[in-house]
């Protein structure tokens, strides 16, 4: 098992450092009453089971008591006794007293008594206020103590005879002031009436109780003081004058009884302080000590401080405490400073010290600064000063000196510690702090010590209280971890009161509020981190050598040894501080683990918390612990300190830094880890080094880390003290009723004056007829008459409401509906309901707005109504009374009526806000407003990523889209350009592009409206028909001008809205980096930021940082949350201008069910840790409304538990639906109590302490969902939950055993704890309550509200009856379950799917089991009769399995056969047409050879005569190449002769040669 969980194997050490014995060490098992069996009869002593234990026990002399106890209640006033047959004897009262003295009130008697109803059937009943004695005063107190240790209610039993409670109330005030040697009263008497008085002032909240407590700390009792004091606080205030002397004159109206009260009144609270001096002081330095005089003076400082610690009881009381010394005395006194046994009375006395100088004004309840109680502190000494210089010339230099150098506690002791008793008495009484020497009558005698500290303590210098929060480590040390005064052991058993601050109903301021949380929250994660190392160290089993060194024998999964460790860097202190800024170190390790544990190791994220520590081993290697004895000086603890990984370090010494990218392979098991400090603790350490102690940064051997979701401590409390040094501010409206002062109801929307009379309820409503079932308690009047028209949406218009609200009784107010006051008036109010037309948003589909489907009831409306109104509201939420659909709808409606607003959305669990998410996707909410932090976004069913980076991502695809949009109405347009390109040039676009298109359409067309061709103007004018051709067609219909145009107008809105969705994706473009973007989203574009309050703490200084705003808060699961996590979701915004922007906070969640989980029981019970805020205002009388109608369980289940809320119905589909209406098949009942006796003679078992197991009940259960699964039921549909993580365990192991392998069975849906299924539900639920021997926790009804509510269909309980039927708290849940049969009914022969109708008696026979094992039995048998069944017919369907098969071969061989035939067949004709082919292939070849051979003989032919014609020209040409040589020679030789001619010529006459010449031109011609 690994390191740190809670379960099997896991052991605890012995407390250390207490001194006293515990009174109740036998007491933890306790043996309790147990009525008579289920018959009824009543014999003298218990019988069959109900007295089995009683008789075991009672064989041990230590048990004799309770034995008689039980036979006593039996007889005379337990629960089965009739009223009219109880007896009342005096005598009784006394002899049972006397028991309980003489056991020294031990728990196991008296936890009997208050079990049995002693104190409602006996003690009360019977008081007479005239006759009472003091053993029936001491068991009536005695009785209220032990309700309030065991967390139930303990006032109620006085609402029968609230009239003698005013004088039981002055009994036990007259025996608190009883003179101590009166012997009446013991001191450990007077303890427990000092413990009666704590929680009478912790239940201010009841009227009866607050009335006498009234009187013991109001004015009168100034009356104590002196008269120089009461005149100076007189004048201090003016206004108490006033009050002052009314009270004068009113007591001395009242007669001399009336006389006689109120001086006993206002002395009570005096006279105890100083008995409380006496016991005090009487307590010797050294030598014995009294341990009941030691647990007085400690109960005694704890009433100081409850009372110190609430304005109205402080206001007038603080003077008082002052007036007496008690803080002065108290210091004074031996015990103080007497170790171990003063060690708790010191720090208690701390506590004291600490509210009586708070930084608050005591009459107005105004929180002081630190300015302001400097200026005090200052006034006082210089009043000092200037009396010293008057009246005291020995006090001059004190006169004269500045106040910063005299005003120390040194400094102050050096000059007044010289001066004589007279001079100190006179300095003293000169300042009111003493009566004057000169009055007094010597009956008072001051010692010089006691003078002395007196002045020194209201003149020393005050220590800041934000200072010494800032300088406080908030990492625990070896001090702190292990003082059990301030982190007790896990099992508190509320004997002893402890050193811790209370969660009461007020608190003085809201630096308070978050003090007193920043101390417990820090405390409880020390605890838990003191389990883990234990767990650790026991683990790794150190053991010391021969050579004195520590080695280690073991492993563990959570811690290694250091190999070295190193300081590398000290911060310089920043300005103004003397702390280092930062120091850091670096950590070696050793990684030879396997490669799980190795991975865990190296995935050590930043920001994770982590321990160093030295270890010293005490013992030798084969010695073992004991786990009897204390855990530090066997292992040898030495050193403990925090640290806060800031990474890990690569092999060149570089910080490895975390991101997506691949991170560097380290070959070597070496491992450095670089971490932060803490810087307060450092600085601590080494003032104690420079003293000469030892460096502690230099022994440590181990280092530890824890599992990551139980690491975030830290963050949490550095969010807690930025809060403190920060201007909160909680709004004006809530202030007062957040710190608990005021009227309850002032932050109630009806009494703001900023209430809306009109809201729009959007989708809410369903029709006009559910708003009439909405408003009973109102005249409903539509605003128009037409039926058609009264359709949803609506409007409301609310009339003037009454501005008083009574405060009521919180157990009333939220109890009746939220309209009861209302519908009683004789008139009602008129309400004005106003229908509207949503305005078209376009022609596609997806522009249709989603619609809610759920009925809401009145109750749920009001909710609605409430939670959309600025104030706060409450809402009370039973089981399945639809919490989660109300709150989806009051974001839906905020998000669509105040567009402008941010709404944030916190629940405690991952699980509740997924569920929520996921319902708000489903309505009409743009996905881009919405956003979901953490880590448990990736459990959402959806395949969206609403995280961060999934909404950025989804911004900038969205973006795209968009701008795609814009390119195709671009083109649809025909204008060219790249408009497309920015989310700027769109906007460019729809500026002179689109816009102008639109206003001129509307020019054009708007002017023909009604008349004849204003219907075709649409159709033929509209600019956008081509880009809206995708819509569905015809876009306009025509059928009228009015329709046609509505059409246009919401296509216009779907480009408005494309252009405007743009515009705000600008910032995207702009911001280049993902975490710009990231912030941006966060703090500008989301709506809805949904996140769980442990992220919120984690986060809250980086959202502030971001400038994060928000002006609404719900908060679901609110009764689960603590009271600082559902404070600090509200502080996520620094003010503004003095203010915050908040106007709206909603809490839905159930008082009734359980609280958040507080793992120690000492801050759970003895500081209230478990209280929520959400709690904390119910009590206050802070007007919730209660859901009233369930659909979740069949409406049989469902009066299980709604006698815890009164007016719980059904909803009508619980009566309806098929599910509900059919009975579980196999079973007689939709739900039984189941008796279940011993096994082997064990019921309960606890093999380790507080881990119990019932072996039978574990075996019954597993038996119960084996049957269930024989007769068909769905594992899925089942769950088994028990009450004690133990059970839980042996459950899982005996399933394991027998169901996990076997396919038939398989696992139930969830086996787990009944504390850890609240919130969830299945349709059947096998509950375990394991106790045989006392009720347990399972007493708290809140746990048995939740188990009975987890069943829709099917419950079936198995318990011990005879333990559980006689507790008065489960009473009426098990008189409805011992109803029906003890013994379990089945019907084997139904199955499921349900048959049977719902009610209907079974036709088959039924099946009674009468124990466990004949359970089991019937279930082994019917499933081996089954298993047989199942084999028998499993052969059958083989053999027809065998002849379907061979069937089917003969079928395929015939098949077979027959596609053989076929195929050969289509072979034949195949191998014909293939012949045919060839013969046709072979026959078009021969005619393409014969076609080809002519072609080449007629190209032969044609070659040849081509031949012949070229020889012929070829002889042609040669022809004529003679001719024309011949030519060409007769040419030559004729040019011969012409010349020849010429020179004869010459020789001839003209004649002759004209003649010539002719001839020669014919010549030429010829040739």
């Amino acid at each position: 098992m690994s390191a740190g969980s809670f379960g099997k194997g896991k052991r605890r050490f012995a407390p250390q450092g207490a001194w006293r014995s515990s009174s109740s060490g036998e007491d933890a098992d306790p043996v309790v009453w147990l009525p008579p069996d289920q018959h009824g009869e009543r014999p003298h002593i218990p019988t069959a089971e109900a007295g089995a234990s009683i008789l075991a026990a009672a064989k041990k002399p230590k048990h004799k008591n309770q034995l008689y106890l039980a036979e006593l209640a039996m007889k005379f006033w337990g629960p089965q006794v009739p009223p009219e047959q109880r007896t009342f004897s005096p005598q009784l009262v006394e002899d049972i007293y006397r028991t309980l003295t003489a056991t020294n009130f031990a728990s196991r008697p008296v936890m009997a008594l208050e079990y049995s109803q002693y104190l409602e059937n006996c003690l009360w009943p019977n008081f007479e206020p005239t006759k009472t004695t003091p053993a029936h005063l001491m068991s009536i107190v005695l009785m209220v103590n032990e309700k309030f240790k065991e967390r139930v209610p303990a006032w109620e039993a006085f609402e029968g005879a609230p009239e003698h409670f005013a004088a039981f109330f002055q009994h036990v005030t007259a025996a608190c002031v009883l003179d101590l040697k009166g012997g009446v009263y013991s001191m450990k008497e007077r303890t427990l009436l000092i413990l009666f008085l704590i929680h009478c002032f912790n239940s201010l909240e009841v009227d009866i109780v607050r009335e006498e407590l009234q009187q013991l700390v109001s004015l009168s009792t100034w009356h104590n003081l002196i008269q120089s004091r009461l005149e100076l606080e007189l004048k201090n205030a003016p206004k108490l004058k006033k009050y002052w002397s009314a009270v004068q004159k009113k007591e001395k109206q009242l007669d001399a009884a009336g006389k006689e009260k109120a001086e006993h009144n206002r002395m009570v609270l005096w006279r105890m302080m100083q008995q409380f001096l006496e016991i005090l002081e009487s307590i010797p330095a050294e030598g014995d000590v009294d341990e009941d005089a030691v647990s007085y003076c400690e109960r005694f400082l704890e009433l100081l401080t409850d009372l110190e610690a609430q304005l109205p009881t402080r206001r007038f009381f603080n003077t008082l405490l002052d007036a007496a010394h008690v803080l002065v005395r108290c210091e004074l006194a031996k015990i103080i400073h007497r170790e171990p046994e003063g060690h708790l009375c010191k720090q208690l006395l701390e506590r004291v010290k600490f509210y009586a100088g708070f930084e608050i004004n005591d009459q107005t309840g105004t929180a002081l600064t630190d300015h302001k109680m400097t200026e005090h502190h200052y006034d006082k000494i210089i009043s000092l000063q200037k009396a010293a210089f008057k009246l005291f010339p020995q006090l001059k230099p004190f006169s004269l000196s500045n106040v910063a150098s005299v005003d120390t506690r040194e400094s102050l002791r050096k000059h007044f510690g010289a001066l004589d008793n007279k001079t100190l008495h006179e300095i003293a009484a000169h300042l009111s702090l003493v009566p004057s020497p000169s009055i007094d009558d010597g009956s008072a005698t001051f010692t010089s010590a006691f003078l002395l500290e007196l002045l020194i303590c209201h003149h020393e210098r005050r220590s800041s209280q934000l200072e010494a929060i800032n300088s406080m480590p908030l990492y625990p040390t070896e001090d702190v971890l292990w003082d059990e005064n301030v982190v007790p052991s896990e099992y508190y058993n509320g004997e002893t009161c402890l050193a811790l601050p209370k969660l009461n109903l007020q608190f003085l301021t809201l630096h308070d509020y978050l003090l007193r949380n920043l101390l417990l929250f820090r405390l409880e994660s020390t605890y838990e981190i003191r389990e883990d190392i234990e767990d650790a160290l026991s683990r790794m089993k150190p053991w010391i050598t021969t050579e004195g060194n520590t080695e280690f024998a073991g492993w563990a999964r959570m811690a290694l040894p250091i190999t070295t460790f190193a300081v590398i860097e000290v911060g310089r202190p920043n300005v103004g501080e003397n702390r280092p800024s930062r120091v850091r170190a670096d950590v070696s390790v050793n990684l030879r683990v396997g490669d799980s544990v190795k991975h865990e190791w190296e995935n050590l994220r930043k920001h994770d918390v982590c321990f160093l520590m030295t270890v010293r081993a005490q013992m030798n290697l084969n010695q073992g612990f004991d786990w009897s004895k204390p855990f530090v000086p066997q292992v040898g603890l030495v050193y403990v300190r925090g640290c806060e990984v800031e990474g890990m370090l690569d092999d060149q010494g570089k910080l490895i830094e975390e991101g997506p990218g691949p991170k560097p392979v380290l070959t070597k098991d070496e491992r450095v880890f670089r971490v932060w400090l803490d810087t307060n603790q450092y600085q601590k350490d080494m003032e104690l080094v420079v003293k000469g102690d030892e460096d502690i940064y230099t022994t440590f051997n181990i280092f530890m880390r824890r599992k990551p979701k139980e690491n975030n401590f830290k963050a949490v409390l550095e969010s807690i003290r930025a809060l403190m040094n920060t201007e909160c501010v909680v709004p004006n409206w809530l202030h007062d009723v957040f710190l608990g002062y005021g009227d309850p109801a002032a932050a109630h929307y009806k009494r703001m004056p900023n209430q809306l009379r009109c809201l729009d309820f959007k989708d809410t409503f369903l029709s006009f007829e559910h708003v009439k079932a909405s408003f009973p308690m109102y005249e409903i009047q539509c605003t128009t008459e037409d039926a058609l028209k009264q359709v949803p949406p609506f409007r409301v218009i609310f009339p003037e409401e009454r501005s008083g609200v009574k405060r009521k009784h919180p157990d009333t107010s939220s109890d009746l509906p939220p309209t009861t006051a209302q519908s009683e008036d004789s008139q009602k109010a008129t309400l004005i309901v106003e229908p509207y037309v949503i305005p078209n948003r376009g022609p596609y589909p997806y522009n249709q707005p989603k619609r809610n489907t759920v009925p809401f009831t009145p109750t749920q409306v009001e909710a609605i109504r409430s939670g959309m109104q600025p104030g706060l509201t409450m809402v009370v939420g039973p089981p399945g009374t639809g919490k989660t659909d109300v709150a989806v709808q009051i974001i839906s409606n905020l998000y669509h009526n105040f567009p402008e607003e941010r709404i944030l959305l916190v629940t405690h669990s991952n699980q509740a806000l997924n569920q929520l998410f996921e319902k708000i996707m489903a309505l009409d909410i743009e996905e881009r407003h919405l956003l979901r932090l953490g880590h448990g976004e990736e459990e959402l069913q959806t395949e969206k990523d609403f995280s961060r980076y999934g909404r950025v991502n989804f911004i900038l695809s969205m973006r795209l889209e968009l701008l795609k949009e814009v390119e195709r109405m671009k083109d649809s347009f025909g204008v060219s350009g790249d408009v497309a390109y920015t989310c700027e040039t769109a906007g460019h676009f729809f500026l002179y592009q689109v816009h102008s298109r639109w206003e001129q359409f509307v020019a054009k067309v708007k002017h023909l409206a009604g008349k004849p061709e204003g219907v075709k103007s649409i159709q033929e004018c509209f600019p956008f028909r081509e880009y809206f051709s995708t819509a569905p067609q015809p876009l306009f219909k025509g059928a009228s001008f009015e329709q046609d145009w509505d059409i246009a107008e919401g296509c216009w809105r779907h480009i408005k809205r494309i252009f405007k969705h743009l515009e705000e994706f600008r910032a995207f473009e702009l911001l280049r980096t993902g975490r710009d973007r990231i912030h941006f989203l966060m703090t500008k574009e989301a709506k809805i930021i949904a996140l769980t309050c442990t992220h919120a703490a984690l986060k809250r200084k980086d959202m502030v940082d971001l400038m994060f705003r928000y002006d609404s808060v719900l908060m679901e699961e609110a009764a689960q949350i603590l009271e600082v996590e559902t404070f600090i979701p509200l502080m996520l915004q620094n003010p503004q201008d003095g203010s915050t922007r908040l106007k709206r906070v909603v809490l839905i969640g159930d008082h009734h069910q359980l609280p958040p989980v507080i793992k120690n029981m000492s801050f759970q019970k003895y500081s209230n840790m478990e209280q929520s805020l959400f709690a904390r205002f119910v009590r206050l009388g802070v007007p919730p409304v209660q859901l009233d109608a369930q659909g979740r369980a069949r409406p049989s289940l469902c009066d299980l538990y709604n006698w815890r809320y009164k007016l719980l119905g059904n909803l009508p589909h619980v009566l309806t639906s098929s599910e509900y209406q059919y009975a579980n098949p196999g079973f007689c009942y939709d739900y039984q109590l189941i008796n279940v006796e011993d096994l082997n003679g064990i019921g309960e078992s606890e093999p380790t302490p507080h881990f119990y197991q019932n072996l039978a009940e574990a075996e019954y259960a597993v038996s119960v969902f084996m049957f269930m699964r024989l007769q068909g039921y769905p594992p899925d549909k089942i769950a088994i939950l028990t009450t004690y993580n133990g059970q839980k365990h042996l459950i899982r192991d005996v399933l394991a055993k027998r169901c996990a392998r076997n396919p038939v069975f398989g696992l139930p849906e969830k086996v787990t704890t009944v504390d850890r299924y609240q919130g969830q539900q299945n349709d059947y639920i096998i509950l375990s309550l394991v106790r045989t021997k006392h009720v347990g926790h399972l007493r708290d009804v809140r746990r048995l509200v939740v188990a009975m509510s987890r069943a829709r269909l099917g419950l079936y309980v198995l318990a011990r009856v005879a333990l559980f039927r006689g507790c008065t708290e489960l009473e009426p849940t098990f008189k409805l379950l011992m109803q029906r049969p003890l013994e379990l009914h089945l019907v084997p022969e139904e199955l499921y799917p349900p048959s049977r109708p719902y009610q209907s008696p079974p036709s088959a026979p039924v099946f009674v089991v009468g124990s466990m094992p004949q359970l089991a039995e019937y279930v082994y048998q019917d499933y081996t009769c089954r298993i047989n069944a199942l084999k028998t017919r499993q052969l059958a369907l083989q053999e027809e399995q065998r002849v379907r098969e061979e069937e089917e071969r003969k079928v395929r061989e015939e098949e077979e056969r027959k596609e053989q035939e076929e195929r050969r067949v289509r072979e034949e004709e195949e191998r014909k047409e293939q012949e045919e082919q060839r013969v046709r292939e072979e026959e078009e070849r021969r005619v393409r050879e014969e076609e080809e051979r002519r072609v080449q003989e007629e190209e032969q032919d044609e070659e040849r005569e081509q031949e012949e014609d070229e020889e012929e020209q070829d002889a042609s040409k040669h022809a004529r190449r003679i001719d024309s040589e011949q030519q060409v020679e007769s040419d030559i030789s004729g040019d011969e002769r012409q010349q020849e001619d010429e020179e004869r010529s010459e020789k001839e006459p003209s004649g002759q040669r004209s003649s010539d010449s002719e001839g020669d031109s014919h010549m030429e011609t010829v040739t």
